[in-house]
């Protein structure tokens, strides 16, 4: 029987910084990211300035953690008639995914929003170590 190497459940971070096609350039602007990995934990930092802790979400699903932020603008009868000669801050709604594997449950996640960042803690799970192939004892 071969033994499949398991992929590790944060690898998907190694593919992050690779700027896989995953994310869109978009979001990956809007949503700057750090990922620190400490003894028994992960911790991802987001920058989302400008965003109300309201309109902030985090879903879990088949292993892939969606953070999700929206940002309305109020329109008022002036601005209909303003026009834009330059224009930076973002309106409108934007995500980003992480794949953290099957082990990690909704309530293993803890999360913060303070001073327009975002802080996740992860916990670290265990590797499932595979159980070596069994070995014919020849009798004698």
């Amino acid at each position: 029987m071969m033994m499949i190497p398991r992929r590790n459940e944060f690898d998907l971070f190694d593919d992050f910084f690779r700027g896989d096609d995953f994310f869109s350039r978009r979001e990956s602007a809007i949503m700057k990211t750090d990922i620190t990995e400490k003894n028994d934990k992960y911790i991802i930092e987001m920058d989302l300035p400008g965003y109300e802790k309201e309109n902030i979400s985090l879903e879990l699903k088949d292993g892939y953690l969606t953070v999700s932020a929206k940002v309305e603008k109020e329109q008022n009868e002036e601005d209909k008639h303003n026009k834009y000669v330059h224009k930076e801050r973002f309106y409108g709604h934007c995500s980003r995914s992480f794949y953290l594997g099957e082990d990690i449950k909704e309530e293993d996640i803890h999360a913060e929003f303070k001073n327009g960042i975002l802080k996740i803690t992860i916990p670290k799970k265990e590797e499932h170590k595979e159980l070596p192939e069994a070995k014919h004892i020849e009798i004698q």
